[in-house]
């Protein structure tokens, strides 16, 4: 009979009053990821690595199948769902998807990306969108641009703690920090060492009275002495005649006195003869002109560091380590003679800088860098003088010997150091060049000749390249620039 309620028939053959009911859809099929070990490294986390736009080691990842039997989380709320895994703009209509339809009552289901929450506890919107595809609107929220330190997502990865913040790609960001003294130093020397901008200078770049005083003139003098003692002694030997030999030797003697004299004392000699040039002002200079300039120094593009006491923004340093050798001693070098002091170890760089003259106050561009010949009289103060008694009360002359491969023993031993920084008064002795609009002054093309200081018994010398004059920085008081 009819009726105006609708009615239908159960399978067990009653009838009930409504509409039959829908079937019910299967419930989803959730699918889960092996979760790999990370190591604390965000790459190799896979879906969290993904949330953030960030790339991930694919080749590590493996994806399980689906869960089959998993049970249904279907309730009727109206909340958002959240995930810790991104929704990919695929996943509505791909089988095995969370859709609205699977959870009765709500219109709308929001998932969102696991991200900072605000004060109210909802989570941050920083863009959304409708997404194609299905009858519900379902909008993705994305976490935005990733900032330099991830914000706090709750998800639990293995790995130590302190693995530090990641940078943009993901990796973790490379912190700057001190290196260990010996790595650091040796990579610092060894720069220098390898800069074209530095000069190298060695123990031959000194003042040497046997290395400048000229050669045909010793060898000269030599084969003089030598005719002298065959024919003085012919003449003792054939009229006994004494004289011409007793003349020679004299003669032989005084010569030998003024070498020896002019051997320790003169570099002095050297030092005053440039102390008493004229200086010569740079307004009134000619081009090519051969001039000494005395002003305040100022670095250039390459600053030096003194070797030991770490002295920074210097434009000349030099570092020497000497050895006492007793009789049972060891020898520093080759050369080394007994009950003298021996040069061991020897550091010396000067690169281009600037000086302001103290005539005109123009600025020049010294050019002692790039393998310039430069003839230094700096002054050096020593800084560590060690004996056996006292080796153990310096430690940081101990590193600095590690660092070289430098063993102590039971070596008596003195280091110099000397430098010019940035500020210190300087004498410079050089040709001037004039190039467009700069100032500079270069090496000499010939050896500059001091002549000869007969009041002083002091024989001629000659100076090569750039000469660089300064007294011990140590004990006067830089002018600041």
């Amino acid at each position: 009979m009819g009726s105006r309620f609708p009615s239908h028939q159960l399978s067990n053959g009653l009838y009930v009053s409504g509409r039959p009911e829908q079937p019910k859809e299967r419930p989803p099929t959730m699918s889960s990821t092996a979760m790999p070990y990370t190591g604390g490294d965000i790459k190799k986390s896979g879906e969290l690595g993904k949330m953030f736009d960030i790339p991930v080691d694919g080749s590590r990842s493996r994806k399980s199948g689906p869960i089959n039997n998993a049970p249904s989380r279907t309730g009727s709320f109206g909340g958002a769902a959240s995930h810790s895994g991104p929704i990919m703009s695929n996943s509505i209509n791909r089988p095995g998807s969370v859709s609205s339809a699977g959870i009765p009552g709500s219109a709308s289901v929001k998932k969102t990306n696991s991200g900072p929450l605000n004060r109210h506890g909802d989570p941050v919107k920083k863009s959304s969108g409708p997404q194609p595809g299905g009858g519900n609107s379902v909008s993705r929220q994305n976490s935005g641009p990733l900032a330099p330190v991830l914000p706090t997502t709750g998800l639990i990865t293995s790995g130590p703690i302190s693995s530090g913040p990641l940078n943009s790609s993901g990796a973790p960001r490379k912190v700057s920090g001190p290196l260990d003294s010996t790595g650091s130093l040796k990579l610092h020397a060894a720069s220098i060492a390898h800069n074209q901008a530095v000069t190298n200078l060695s123990q031959e770049d000194e003042y040497s009275f046997h290395r400048s005083f000229p050669k045909p003139i010793l060898w000269s003098m030599v084969l003089l002495f030598v005719m002298g003692f065959i024919a003085g002694g012919f003449i003792l030997g054939a009229v006994h005649n004494p004289i011409l030999l007793i003349v020679v030797v004299v003669l032989f003697g005084a010569v030998a006195a003024v070498f020896i004299w002019n051997t320790y004392w003169g570099r002095r000699a050297i030092t005053g003869f440039i102390a008493r040039y004229p200086d010569a002002e740079l307004r009134t200079a000619r081009d090519g002109q051969f001039v000494k300039v005395s002003g305040v120094v100022t670095c250039g593009n390459v600053p030096l560091e003194s070797s030991f006491q770490r002295v920074p923004r210097c434009v000349y340093t030099s570092t020497s380590l000497y050895e006492y050798r007793g009789w049972d001693s060891k020898a520093a070098n080759p050369t080394h003679r007994r009950f003298t002091w021996g040069l061991r170890s020897l550091e010396r760089h000067v690169v281009d800088f600037y000086i302001s003259d103290f005539q005109s106050g123009l600025r020049a561009l010294v050019k002692t860098g790039y393998g310039a010949r430069v003839t230094p009289y700096v002054d050096e103060s020593v800084v560590v003088d060690i004996n056996q008694s006292n080796r153990d009360m310096s430690p940081e002359f101990i590193r600095w010997l590690g660092e070289r491969n430098l063993s102590s023993d039971d070596r008596v031993m003195r280091l110099k150091e000397g430098y010019i920084k940035e500020g210190s008064t300087v004498s410079v002795m050089g040709v001037v060049q004039r190039n467009e609009n700069v100032l500079m002054i270069v090496p000499p093309p010939e050896p500059f000749p001091t002549g000869c200081q007969w009041a002083k018994c002091i024989l001629p010398a000659s100076l090569e390249g750039i000469v660089l004059r300064c007294e011990d920085t140590s004990k006067i008081d830089v002018i600041p620039v």
